[in-house]
This record gives structure tokens, sequence and C-alpha cells, in this order.
């Protein structure tokens, strides 16, 4: 069992200390989430600029001898440049996509359904979202790709090994089903035999070849 640690901050500063502090701590990989607000830049997203993105990364690759993941935010134009820039600072993989903003209106009480007003929307609508820009940052660099959005089953998860995913994650999923990540596993074993498959190796990048 492989421990990764989920790291964000509103400051470069922060994303630093976070990773000092789990220096003496049994974990095995750090996933820097880049879509948290950068507070002294006026709160723009460290995701949503390439710069202070690599800054962030690279902050951290000086602070930490351990893999590094970094999260991409699906909140760009260009998620290659973001996924290049990324490797560029020292990233060890990425993973993409991260949720996407959205709100909702009660009409009868005209307030927000989401104490702040907008929130992270992510489950199997924005799937298709996830597979493009998986697809399209796959083709932009050399690390490994972890793909994630919207999976709930094996084909979900097959979509993604074809756009150049080399792993998946599945998260939304399991709020309704805790199950959820053996059933896509199964799933995945499924498809590979019925189409003669030994590993998901096989099929890793086959869309497009």
């Amino acid at each position: 069992t492989k421990i990764i640690v989920n790291v964000c901050g509103r400051s470069v500063e922060d994303y630093c200390q976070v990773v000092e502090r789990l220096a003496s701590e049994p974990v095995d990989m750090l996933e820097i989430n880049v879509s948290c607000p950068n507070v002294k830049e006026g709160g723009i997203a460290f995701g949503t600029d390439t710069e202070m993105m690599g800054k962030v990364v690279s902050a951290v690759r000086k602070a930490t001898g351990l893999p590094l993941i970094t999260k991409l935010s699906p909140n760009v134009t260009k998620i290659a440049d973001f996924a290049k820039a990324a490797e560029d600072a020292g990233s060890d993989m990425i993973s993409l996509i991260n949720t996407i903003p959205a709100m909702a209106i009660d009409i009868e009480t005209f307030r927000p359904k989401i104490a702040n007003v907008t929130g992270g929307f992510s489950g199997p609508a924005i799937k298709p979202i996830a597979v493009r820009m998986v697809y399209e940052a796959a083709h932009a660099v050399r690390i490994p790709v972890i793909g994630m959005g919207g999976i709930t089953t094996g084909e979900d998860a097959v979509e993604f090994f074809l756009a150049g995913a080399k792993a998946v994650a599945v998260g939304t999923a399991i709020f309704a089903d805790p199950m959820a990540p053996i059933k896509v596993i199964k799933g995945i074993n499924d498809y590979l035999d019925r189409k003669g498959f030994k590993s998901v190796n096989d099929i890793i990048g086959l869309f497009g070849r």
C-alpha cells in the first residue's frame, strides 16, 4: 500500500511548510494541488498561471526527495501548456482533472444552494472533458499521467487509458458506492479479457495510433 498525500496552500511558503512537516511521516508520494487560491497574488489560482504553478512545483521539488504529482486545474485554455510547465518544473507525474467551478440557485429564496456560492463540480458529467484533457496532456509530456474525472465503471477507466493515462483515480463515485473502485478494476479486467489484451499497458495511448 502506498500513501499519497494531497498538498495545498495559499502561498509557495505554505506548500513548502506542509511538505517539510510531512518529512518525518510514512508518506510515499506527494500530490501538489495547484488549484488553491493564491492570496498573495490577488486570489488567482496557482493552477491557472503557468509561471506561478512552476514556482510552486519547483519550490516543493527542492524541499523534498519524494515523488511529486502535480494535480492540474481544468480551468485553463490550453492544458498541454500546464502539463509541460509542471514537467519542466520537476514534477514526476501529473494528475488531472480537478473539479470545475459551478453554482446552483434556490429559485424560492433567490439565494445560492452552496454556502460559498460556487463549488467544485465533479462526477460523470465531467468525464468527456477529463478524457479530452488527459489526451492533450499525455501528448505534451514524457512523464506519467494519472487520469481522473467522472470514472464510475471499468469502461470509463478504459477511455482514460486509451487517451494516454498510465493510471486512473476514482473519487466522486465512492460517495454513492464505496465499492466503486473494486467494480472499476473488475470492469477493466473484463474488458481486457474480452478484447484479448494481456495488460493495461497494452492499451495505454492506443487511441489515435
